[in-house]
């Protein structure tokens, strides 16, 4: 099986090649080439170098995508894109990255099924930006998607094309939604959900963090560890479970800024809590405002994925996978 992974130098990406490398058969049999595509240079773990290439391509670059899929590969996961809070800051990169370069991809699939039969499976990364307000209080798998930011406005065209590709028999495509990413390891990126993580990984290790928003925001969670196993369940489901809907809402954690930071009092204690500033936002206020807050994620649960049910859970995945299980 030749797999690629496109982002693949990014949180996910790196988290799913260490996945990859650690549990040989994960994806659902032998991987005889893996190609890692960044506009980064990708790491490559010590176990897959026999069979990886690490490739350095910006996948909005005209004949980048062309060039990719002239290898063929049988499994492509498309994590590549511009975070929510850059996408809104810089409106012809968001779009160049989130939109062109997925509809490039998706077309280079196409042509070259037109030579010879080709239909791989795609497992695309989408997120919960493409629903926005008004919205109930739970939102359904039935519920439309109206996003209220260019981020959310890029996924939900992407997914429609995603549906349409796969209905038309151009690839096997399957969209999963994102809920917010936490706790993120390394330093701060442009996301506008950024400070959710913030609040609790500098804390842990003895850092100050800004907290941009009021403590009764609340938001849609799931841990890097959740988010990796979304994208290799996907990559064995069997999708005519799925139907015509190909894109998913996955499983998560509904909770409160303030359910996050008295789960890092119990774990951390006050001297953590003390660490995090007030400091409001109105531009990351304004975003957060629209954003949905809790889901029933019953496809996506019903086909088998899981995620965290408690902050204490999601707290605890980053201390073992990030800390080596030791706090500050």
């Amino acid at each position: 099986m030749h797999v690629m992974i496109l982002g693949a130098a990014g949180m996910i990406g790196r988290k799913l090649v260490e996945r990859i490398a650690s549990e040989p058969g994960a994806l659902g049999g032998a991987i005889s080439r893996l190609t890692l595509v960044d506009a980064f240079q990708p790491p490559v773990p010590e176990p897959l170098r026999p069979v990886s290439t690490a490739l350095t391509i910006d996948l909005a670059r005209g004949g980048a995508a062309e060039k990719l899929i002239e290898t063929r590969p049988d499994l492509i996961f498309h994590l590549a894109a511009i975070v929510s809070g850059e996408a809104e800051a810089d409106f012809d990169r968001g779009y160049a990255v989130n939109l062109d370069g997925t509809r490039a991809l998706f077309d280079a699939i196409r042509q070259q099924g037109l030579k010879s039969a080709y239909v791989p499976r795609v497992i695309f990364a989408s997120s919960i930006a493409v629903f926005g307000t008004p919205f109930p209080e739970v939102i359904p798998d039935e519920f439309f998607t109206t996003p209220l930011t260019s981020y959310g406005t890029q996924k939900a065209i992407a997914e429609l094309l995603l549906a349409d590709y796969s209905r038309r028999g151009v690839f096997d495509g399957i969209g999963i939604r994102l809920p917010t990413i936490c706790v993120r390891p390394g330093a701060p990126n442009k996301a506008a959900s950024g400070f959710f993580s913030n609040i609790l990984r500098e804390p842990l290790v003895g850092r100050q963090a800004v907290l941009p928003v009021n403590d009764s925001v609340r938001h849609w969670f799931a841990s890097p560890r959740s988010a990796v196993g979304f994208f290799v369940h996907a990559a064995t489901l069997d999708t005519a479970k799925i139907g015509p809907r190909r894109n998913l809402t996955m499983p998560g954690l509904s909770a409160l800024v303030s359910e996050e930071i008295e789960a890092l009092r119990r774990i951390a204690g006050d001297k953590a809590v003390a660490l995090i500033r007030r400091e409001p936002d109105p531009v990351i206020e304004r975003i957060v405002a629209g954003w949905p807050t809790q889901f029933d994620a019953g496809r996506a649960s019903s086909l088998g994925f899981k995620a965290e049910t408690s902050f204490d859970a999601i707290l605890q995945v980053h201390i073992e996978d990030e800390l080596g299980g030791r706090i500050a």
